[in-house]
């Protein structure tokens, strides 16, 4: 029988440094494990990394490389130790850190364990790759690929508190925190007026550290926020969805690792493939639950993201309506604007 929350200890585990097992199948992160764990771990270790990065390292023929979340086992060597193996795996290090080698991709001998491991490292906001322990390693848990299954699953929401809150360009505002007993996460909605028999004007922003605090000019997320508080006021009655969901799903650090491959000329959607993540790994099933515990299950929507729009509508909520969010350009941002709009989709 699965355990989500078994899967929600290992990712402790794993962001501690501390070695797991999946399916018997042990595992150490190569981004939090230190020299001394690896040490402990074993002697000399292969390394797993995905395939869309075995790809750019040449480790991967072209029917592994279509599948880029696929795993990739690369053999143990004496030169292979933390430091070669970090820079294995992140591709930060490409340019600054000749890697050394030569690396051969060997047989995976549980690839549905490996694939597993590399999905609960993406979830745990780190980089998808480990150390592979023998059978005899010692490891902190052990978990199944069913439990991460079902971590990844629906998870039940809950409102948690609320409060009344006025902020610049809505007064009248309201912010309800909600909370899942599976996760660290807290999303919250800014209710902004009063319900008046219309659908609300409905705004899914994904939480942005550099765009909606530190005024970062890279992307355009802290003025859309501000403005979708406006038209939301504008419109007499919405609710802002602010969800915990940093650097579309890859978490803060991963998201500056992202910026790192756009200073070396990649564009938002290569950068996030090179770091063996997803385009964009966001769930917006999270905001039409919590849709769904505020009672409003016809919405319209202020997004130019058709995925947004798709992922409410498959979760139950209907969007009667896509209402444009368009925000003019600056030097800095205009590369990643054009980047949503011929890559992923974006419309006015």
């Amino acid at each position: 029988m699965s355990d989500p929350r078994a899967a929600a200890r290992a990712i402790d585990s794993l962001r501690r440094g501390w070695p797991i097992a999946i399916d018997g199948l042990p595992l150490l992160s190569v981004e939090t494990g230190d020299a001394d764990s690896v040490g402990a771990f074993g002697p000399a270790l292969p390394v797993l990394i995905s395939a869309g990065r075995a790809a750019t390292l040449k480790l991967a023929n072209q029917l592994a490389a279509a599948d880029p979340d696929a795993p990739v086992l690369v053999e143990a060597a004496p030169w292979l130790d933390r430091a070669a193996a970090v820079a294995l795996a992140d591709p930060q290090f490409d340019l600054a850190t000749p890697l050394k080698g030569p690396f051969r991709a060997i047989p995976l001998d549980q690839p549905q364990a490996a694939g597993a491991a590399l999905r609960l490292a993406r979830i745990a906001g780190l980089l998808p790759a480990f150390f592979v322990g023998t059978p005899d390693a010692g490891v902190e848990l052990a978990i199944t690929a069913a439990d991460i299954v079902a971590h990844q699953s629906a998870a039940p929401l809950r409102i948690a508190t609320r409060a009344r809150l006025p902020v610049a360009g809505a007064e009248d505002a309201e912010i309800v925190a909600f909370r899942s007993p599976d996760s660290g996460d807290e999303h919250v909605a800014l209710l902004i007026g009063q319900p008046d028999g219309r659908a609300p004007l409905i705004r899914l922003h994904s939480e942005c550290l550099t765009g909606d605090v530190l005024g970062s000019l890279k992307c355009d997320c802290g003025p859309q926020l501000h403005a979708a508080i406006r038209a939301i006021q504008a419109h007499g009655w919405g609710i802002l969805l602010y969800l915990r969901q940093e650097g579309r799903g890859i978490g803060l650090v991963n998201k500056l690792r992202a910026y790192q491959l756009q200073d070396q000329g990649f564009d938002t959607v290569d950068a996030n493939t090179r770091l063996g993540f997803a385009v964009d790994a966001r769930d917006f099933g999270v905001a039409a639950r919590m849709l769904d515990l505020l009672g409003q299950h016809v919405v319209r929507l202020l997004t130019n993201n058709p995925a947004k729009v798709a992922g409410l509508e498959a979760a139950g909520i209907t969007v009667a309506e896509r209402v444009p969010h368009q925000l003019p350009p600056n030097p800095h941002n205009a590369r990643y604007l054009a980047t949503k709009r011929d890559r992923t989709g974006h419309q006015l």
